[in-house]
């Protein structure tokens, strides 16, 4: 076969795998931004009365995924759980006793993230004035980063009023950039997987 020929076929070749990925934009949006352990997100969420989307996504931010990762701090597992607040919500949540080696395991960093979640959302209720859901999940996602005693004071001394347009105003770059993450990531799980997720919240 000469080269001519050989290009000729290696560019119809091309053409037909983008004309498979553009006309299946579902299966490619799905492979770019999977979401492993869909299973125990999807019960944990349920448990807590968390949208998945929101595990998810702020999984993706802390591990993408690897079950095994271990900061400089100490967090551990997909959801980077601190050793200390899994004490701490053991003994809100009334949890059997967690070792860090049981916190590895993603169905049980899983289920803590999510009772976690749900914690920081009851926590910071009030201070969404407008119901909106990008300015829920930015609260949250920053108390998650930042720990809730800095986005109370945040939000006491009118540093950050809490919305996603202020963001600006949080005097953490690392926070400011891990909300943003988290937001991006939500947005693309809700529209690959679930459309319906923002109706009605």
């Amino acid at each position: 076969m000469s080269i001519f020929r050989k290009k000729r076929l290696y560019a119809l070749l091309f053409v037909i795998i983008l004309l498979i990925l553009f006309y299946n934009s579902e299966w490619l949006s799905r492979w770019l931004y999977p979401i492993p352990y869909r299973e125990d997100i999807e019960i944990s969420a349920q448990n807590y009365d968390v949208d998945p989307m929101l595990i998810a996504a702020i999984i993706r931010v802390e591990s993408n995924y690897k079950p095994d990762t271990l900061s400089k701090k100490g967090a551990v597992g997909l959801m980077q759980v601190m050793p200390d607040t899994a004490e701490w919500i053991v003994t809100q949540a009334g949890f059997a006793d967690l070792t860090n080696e049981k916190l590895e395991r993603p169905d049980v960093n899983i289920e803590v993230g999510a009772w976690y979640i749900r914690s920081l959302m009851q926590q910071f209720a009030k201070d969404v004035q407008n119901g909106n859901v990008e300015d829920r999940i930015a609260i949250v996602a920053a108390a998650y980063n930042a720990g809730p005693g800095s986005v109370r004071k945040w939000l006491n001394a009118k540093t950050w009023d809490g919305q996603v347009v202020n963001l600006q105003k949080i005097p953490f770059g690392e926070t400011r950039h891990y909300i943003q993450r988290v937001l991006y990531y939500y947005k693309k799980y809700v529209q690959i997987y679930d459309e319906k997720a923002l109706e009605g919240q």
